[in-house]
């Protein structure tokens, strides 16, 4: 049995709420029964939010178009967007991407972890062409939190899942952030607690040269470090080969403004380090890049509720997790879509 992290309630309702007509969103306990339950809803091609040791996916089953066309829907996600696929060890990742040695190295140095390489696909691998844009590579996963690993292990395939939540928002990395943005659009949710790392996964291309595509729970050090070599980085915008690469993403209502030492009156800080004792919120007081990554989604969705219109963000330090601290907030700071 899996121990829930957080009090959870069981949902016995009915799909739809007999007074609106609504969908219902089921919370499930991390427990054998209510992973037993998600496992069941994923086979019938519904979708089920879960936490890995980085944010909260959203899982369907990553084989059928109808599955992934579901996850597309409820996220309102651009559909040249590819997805990630999670599975549960690496024989499974074998049957579905070709991993050469460098891969083979990264992956068992990594693997499982906060990392995603992306892969060449294997022309057998039986996905769904929206999980990968219709692109001759794959992203790949192997989550190491055990509420994840048991509900991969239970469905028995490969599970597509993006971040659970509308596209373009900031993650989720509590339970109840999914419902937040999801409740009603999608079938359940498995409740365990916050998730560690707080940030997504790394993103590391291996269909060339290795590229940097997104930074994340890994830092690019350690990558490099296990490379040998100096990882440049890599994405388009306009035609993303992985999660994570467009120009605005886990944005808040609020405008972001970044390295502010001082922020003008009427904004709402958002501190980091020693220096911003008096910040509104503190992402660490001490100064702790990992610290500062399992609270920043957290801390900009509660910021977000009590800023006015703007959320002024301490300067963060661009080494180990704070590349991707980063990133997330220079995302988040770009000039939204119209």
């Amino acid at each position: 049995m899996i121990a829930a992290k957080s009090p959870c309630h069981n949902s016995n309702a009915a799909s739809q709420n007999a007074y609106t007509g609504e969908s219902l969103t089921q919370t499930l306990a991390s427990t054998s029964k209510g992973i037993a339950t998600a496992a069941s809803i994923l086979a019938k091609g519904e979708l089920v939010a879960f936490p890995t040791e980085t944010v909260y996916g959203l899982g369907g089953d990553a084989r059928s178009d109808i599955a992934v066309a579901r996850i597309f829907e409820a996220k309102a996600r651009p559909h040249f967007n590819p997805l990630i696929v999670h599975v549960p060890d690496l024989n499974a990742a074998h049957e579905i991407a070709v991993l050469d040695e460098v891969a083979e190295r990264v992956a068992s140095a990594f693997w499982p972890g906060p990392l995603t390489l992306v892969l060449p696909l294997r022309q057998d691998a039986g996905l769904s062409a929206l999980v990968t844009a219709d692109l001759p590579s794959v992203a790949i996963r192997i989550p190491e939190h055990p509420v994840a690993q048991a509900l991969l292990r239970a469905f028995g395939g490969p599970v597509a899942a993006p971040s659970a939540n509308p596209s373009g928002k900031v993650s989720p990395t509590r339970p109840e952030h999914v419902l937040a943005g999801l409740s009603g659009r999608i079938a359940a949710i498995v409740d365990g607690g916050p998730c560690a790392v707080g940030v997504e996964s790394t993103i590391l291309g291996l269909t060339g040269e290795p590229v940097l595509l997104r930074p994340g729970g890994i830092p690019a050090e350690a990558l490099e470090a296990c490379l040998g070599c100096v990882l440049g980085n890599g994405g388009n915008a306009q035609k993303p080969s992985a999660p994570g690469q467009l120009a605005s993403h886990y944005a808040p209502g609020a405008t972001v403004r970044l390295n502010v030492l001082v922020p003008e009156e009427g904004e709402f800080w958002l501190g980091f380090g020693p220096e911003a004792e008096a910040a509104d919120l503190n992402l660490s007081p001490a100064g702790d890049l990992v610290e500062a990554a399992a609270n920043l989604f957290h801390y900009l969705r509660r910021a977000d509720s009590r800023s006015g219109t703007t959320i002024a963000v301490s300067p963060i330090p661009e080494r180990g997790l704070g590349r991707a601290i980063n990133d997330r907030l220079r995302r988040a700071a770009a000039p939204r879509p119209e």
